[in-house]
């Protein structure tokens, strides 16, 4: 008997109305911020839902079950989303026992010194992380954070010529629905600088097309990740994007060589104008320009999506 999926999408319906009917008696929840952060957990449940079913068929066809197991995942996963939510969602409440946590907001600037290239590592926990050049300085950073997050940590060094800057966070612990971790990140256009990117759940945009990089790479827990890295670039530049649960999607430009290496999970690969030869892809200018672009992009659950600008 074919097997019946029927119970699915209508949970998936029954879980994002129940957060917007929460969001309707506790104005301060913001039931889009959860979906945009955790959509790709459906995928999950669903994945592998439909994978234990292939392999009860495929051990037993004449017991193999009825229903999809992904469509009990699903409502196990559903009940514990909400329990959260009506858990956490207290602090959202203003006639509830609990505030929200404190917002807090601090800023830092760094100078360059006498530094002729910096390597420079950020590492945060779930938030948002937006990074872009533009900064007179070394670094002019912002952030913004609930209480609940530790302060980030700015250190620079140079010995050598060779400037090394570390941002991060002590507290990489989980945290729930509604708290806030928001960093902004501009770094001079000027320095020669080898970027590292070490980001939980959340949303990394990195505007790079204006800043002088020799090296990327970037690491990505659930969430989505946009990396622009078009402008007109005239050396090698080697990056290399590590994605879990979520999206990427890669910006390069349309006059410079680029050799790009991407696989995919669930989403695939989306590349739309690239010339493609197995998990490889080159646009017409590859091979033609002195500047260079050698990517590699590895995808979890999720979608990669190279796009020529």
């Amino acid at each position: 008997m074919r097997e019946k999926h029927g119970f699915v999408f209508p949970i998936i319906l029954i879980v994002v109305g129940a957060l917007f009917l929460y969001a309707n008696y506790s104005p301060a929840f913001d039931p889009w911020r959860i979906l945009a952060t955790y959509w790709p957990l459906i995928l999950i449940f669903i994945g592998l839902g439909k994978i234990w079913d292939h392999t009860q068929r495929q051990t037993s066809p004449a017991g193999a079950p009825r229903y999809s197991v992904g469509t009990t995942i699903g409502v196990v996963a559903a009940i514990l989303v909400l329990a959260l939510l009506a858990w956490h969602g207290r602090g959202f409440s203003h006639h509830g026992r609990f505030t929200p946590s404190a917002m807090q907001h601090s800023s830092q600037s760094v100078d360059r010194k006498d530094a002729k290239s910096v390597t420079a590592f950020l590492q945060s926990g779930a938030g948002q992380l937006d990074v872009a050049g533009g900064s007179s300085r070394l670094l002019d950073a912002n952030f913004s954070f609930n209480s609940s997050y530790s302060a980030p940590a700015v250190d620079y060094s140079v010995a050598g010529g060779i400037g090394q800057l570390r941002v991060a966070q002590s507290d990489q612990s989980a945290h729930f629905f509604g708290e806030h971790n928001e960093w902004n990140l501009r770094f001079s256009d000027e320095v020669p600088l080898d970027l590292t990117v070490e980001m939980g759940a959340g949303q990394g945009r990195l505007h790079l097309r204006e800043l002088t990089l020799t090296k990327l790479h970037v690491e990505m827990g659930a969430g989505e990740v946009d990396v622009d890295l078009t402008g007109d670039r005239q050396n090698q530049l080697e990056a290399d994007i590590e994605g879990g649960v979520g999206r990427a999607t890669v910006r390069l430009p349309r006059s410079v060589g680029v050799l790009a290496r991407a696989s995919g999970g669930i989403g695939g690969v989306s590349a739309r104008g690239f010339n493609h030869d197995g998990d490889d892809y080159t646009n017409d200018a590859y091979g033609k320009t002195p500047g260079s672009i050698h990517l590699t992009v590895q995808g979890g659950v999720g979608q990669i999506t190279l796009l020529e600008e």
